[in-house]
């Protein structure tokens, strides 16, 4: 946003305060000096009439007691009003609350000018005890005794002439005192005025020197507030040279490409990033238009946009990044960017703008090689699971829209047969390698455009698309062929592979996903079934694919088995190892089937057919309900053991369901559990499938106090970088590390190696599959904090007996013990499709 710059009139006021504090200073001494200067100059006017009439009053006085003319009676009494005048000014002032209006009128009998009369005033009032203006005063009153003496003189001559009752003695009498008084009243004349006279000259020295020193005081002021405002100039100067070195290094070491221009357009300045982007330098490119150097096209629209510079200008290019944007240099090259330009505001005017180009390229390919991993499988590079249904789902709808024309797909399972004799014999890594050696003949054998997807371990998917049934039937007995063919030799082991397929005409009879998916599965599973090596061929009206498909529909067993009460629960304990003591037990709650005749059916039998056909989100509700329900009855009878973590499992599909989310948050409300008591645990390889969706739903669920682990950490992709960004609080290391890290010194490492970056990551960890007290005694060794195995405890129901139960929990407690065989719990536990389970 541009900003006006403002001045700080308080920091102004600051610098020149001193300098108005002196030059008020000497203008009120300058308007004192002018003002007692002035007053002094009316004294000494005032003096002159003053003495003016008191002569001009003896010399009438005289000529009448010559003459004893009248005239000149009244001329004496017309000049010496003037000195009374001024007698009466001084009393009215001599008083202890002076007269005012009595002085000022005294002043104006006394002739003085009426402008000069408040100066008369004030300078005999505030400076009447002043050494000079008090000797001053002090002839004035001498003066004035003898004006009164004068005064009783010629009314004694008038009232004796008027009756003519004086004799010449009488006259010659009055004539000598009124000579007499001229003679003394002359030199207080003279002594007044020239007391008055040194007084103001006095007083010009004082004022001089006032002013010389209050001139002195303002040059000092002027000297040192200049030297100040120099050294912060220079301090300023030298923290804007500063600033401008750190802005010229940063600008220089930052990785974004950063390019100024004047108000023209012209470039003015380019960092180094810069130059390498635009391969030039600064110095070539300084004074050139940008547009010069490099184009900035939209990626959406081939044009350039050649008025970028007037938009940056105008302000239209201010508020951030501009969409897709492709610069393109003179070579002909192009590069992504994301660009960010503003104009340069220098007193309110636009000086220039600054162009910031960030290079897009690895953020690009970052975003690509994410969006590949998500729809690829890391070992072969082929499509995943997820990618393939998602292609064979627009590829059905390609034949709804498509419906009055022909056209036809092929679906085809494949599942290698004994691919576990490979691994199982030389390792994992032979049976990486295999599956990167048939996929490759795999593909050779495809048409371009054709889809094949590694679905999981040694399963592999291909979708056909527009490919009639003969010629479908022909690719998938030339990829059989060429399975069979294939001769594996791992380091002087020779291994025959052949492989079982199922194939599925795909026609607008079949129009759904999890029609064409199953129907794919059923006639894998029968090509195994009979024999292996062979291709199987899904038909409806096929009897024996009916019966097996009908075998493998576990659906309706599902939602049977719900219905019938026919799930229950079980917990095993998780023990804490070392330091890692907390108060209470944390189980992890463990889901059992008992099927029609009360035989117990490992997890493994049924979870993956929930999965595949979407149930998991309905067992995973079940199991969330009855164990809230479970716990608020245990929480009611006030079991002496308190469980203060309860660990359940969730499928993958349903963390995606935000449905879920809300239901949770009823069954807390409605059974009164503490969140914080419950701990979800995602497997590792659903959390990764669903990465957005998992980081949703623990984030919200973490929100309330929940807690989340990790399952099965190692048996999927192991992805560190993914785990870096799932705020779980467990990580659970997979058991087909911890059973064999006794014996097998790569699955030590592995378990170790876990443990380690878990710890580091802040995380919690478990060991699961802990079958044998050395296991447990190694895994504490290691630093892991808890443990799951029969070495801590055997699964045991988890009911609350101080309560009646649901009729589910009993027929749990009354299965019969030889329903639960330890083989069957120990195929349970370590199954690698564990889920909820």
């Amino acid at each position: 946003m541009r900003q006006t710059p403002t001045r700080n009139p308080s920091h102004l006021l600051g610098i020149v305060w001193p300098f108005i504090v002196v030059a008020l200073l000497q203008a009120a001494i300058s308007g004192v000096s002018l003002n007692v200067l002035s007053s002094v100059r009316a004294y000494v006017s005032g003096e002159s009439l003053w003495s003016k009439g008191q002569k001009d009053a003896i010399y009438n006085l005289k000529l009448y007691a010559d003459t004893r003319n009248p005239n000149y009676y009244l001329q004496y009494q017309r000049a010496i009003a003037i000195p009374l005048g001024d007698h009466e000014a001084r009393m009215a002032l001599d008083r202890p609350e002076p007269d005012l209006a009595r002085a000022e009128a005294g002043f104006l009998q006394g002739g003085n000018h009426p402008q000069d009369i408040q100066g008369l005033i004030w300078l005999f009032r505030n400076f009447r005890h002043f050494s000079y203006l008090e000797t001053a005063i002090e002839h004035w009153r001498t003066g004035d005794r003898f004006v009164l003496q004068l005064t009783q003189i010629a009314e004694q001559m008038h009232r004796n002439l008027s009756r003519q009752q004086a004799s010449e003695t009488d006259i010659a009498r009055w004539v000598m005192q009124i000579q007499q008084i001229n003679a003394q009243v002359t030199p207080i004349e003279k002594a007044f005025s020239d007391t008055l006279g040194e007084g103001s000259r006095f007083i010009q020295l004082l004022l001089l020197a006032a002013n010389l020193a209050a001139a002195s005081i303002l040059i000092l002021l002027a000297a040192l507030r200049t030297g100040k405002l120099l050294a912060q100039r220079q301090s300023f100067e030298a923290a804007l040279h500063a600033e401008k070195e750190r802005a010229q290094v940063t600008l220089a070491s930052i990785g974004d490409a950063v390019i100024t221009t004047d108000e023209t357009g012209f470039i003015s300045y380019m960092n180094p990033a810069a130059e390498q982007l635009t391969t030039w330098l600064d110095e070539q490119a300084r004074g050139l238009p940008l547009t010069s150097i490099f184009r900035i096209i939209d990626e959406h629209s081939p044009q350039d946009d050649w008025r970028l510079i007037d938009q940056i200008l105008a302000g239209e290019c201010s508020d951030g990044n501009l969409h897709a944007q492709l610069m393109v240099r003179l070579d002909g090259s192009a590069i992504a960017v994301s660009l960010v330009a503003a104009p340069i505001h220098s007193n309110n005017r636009i000086s220039g703008a600054v162009v910031v180009l960030h290079d897009m390229t690895r953020e690009r390919q970052y975003v690509a090689n994410l969006s590949w991993q998500a729809t690829h499988d890391a070992l072969t590079g082929l499509a995943n699971r997820r990618e393939f249904e998602h292609r064979l789902e627009q590829a059905l709808g390609k034949l709804e829209q498509h419906s009055g024309q022909h056209a036809e797909h092929a679906l085809m399972f494949l599942d290698l047969d004994q691919f576990k004799v490979v691994n199982d014999t030389c390792g994992h890594a032979a049976g990486d390698e295999l599956l990167r050696q048939i996929c490759t003949l795999l593909q050779q054998q495809l048409r371009d455009g054709d889809t094949l997807a590694r679905l999981g371990g040694d399963e592999f998917g291909i979708l056909l698309e527009h490919c009639p049934a003969i010629p479908a039937e022909q690719i998938a007995e030339s990829l059989r062929q060429t399975v069979q063919d294939l001769h594996f030799v791992w380091q002087g082991h020779p291994f025959n592979v052949s492989v079982s397929i199922g194939l599925v005409h795909i026609n607008h009879a079949m129009t759904t996903l999890a029609e064409a998916l199953r129907a794919a599965d059923v006639a894998c599973y029968m090509a195994k079934e009979k024999g292996r090596n062979r291709v199987q061929i899904y038909h409806a009206d096929d009897s024996e694919l009916s019966l097996k498909f009908g075998e493998m529909a576990w659906v309706q067993r599902i939602h049977l088995a719900l219905e019938e009460h026919r799930f229950c629960l079980y917990a095993q304990q998780i023990a804490p190892l070392g330091d890692t003591l907390e108060p209470g037990a944390h189980i992890e709650l463990l889901l059992r089937l008992h099927d029609e005749f009360g035989r117990l059916v490992p997890p493994i039998s049924f979870i993956p057919a929930a999965e595949r056909y979407g149930l998991m989100p309905l067992i995973d509700r079940w199991v969330v309900q009855n164990a809230f329900t479970i716990l608020a009855a245990r929480q009611r009878c006030g079991k002496p053991e308190s469980i203060t973590t309860c660990a359940i499992n969730l499928s993958g599909t349903t963390i995606g369901d935000d449905a879920f989310l809300d239901f949770l948050r009823d069954q807390f409300r409605l059974h009164a559990v503490v969140p914080q008591t419950i701990c979800f645990e995602i497997t590792e390889t659903s959390a990764i499938a669903n990465l957005s969706d998992a980081i949703h739903f623990i984030t919200e669920l973490q929100k309330i106090g929940c807690r989340f682990s990790l399952d099965d950490f190692g048996s999927g992709m192991s992805s560190f970088s993914y785990l870096k960004h799932l705020p779980v609080d467990y990580l659970k290391i997979d058991g087909s590390f911890v059973k064999d890290m006794l014996d097998d010194p790569i699955d030590h490492a592995m378990v170790s190696a876990i443990n380690h970056i878990g710890h580091v990551m802040g995380k919690r960890t478990i060991a699961e599959f802990v079958e044998t007290p050395q296991i447990m005694q190694a895994v504490a060794a290691l630093g892991i904090d808890y443990a799951q195995g029969y070495a801590v405890m055997r699964p045991q129901p988890f009911t609350c007996e101080c309560e009646v139960q649901h009729h589910f929990q009993r027929d749990c407690l009354t299965a019969p013990s030889s329903a639960m065989p330890l083989d069957i719990l120990q195929q349970d536990m370590q199954t690698t499709s564990k889920g909820s389970h």
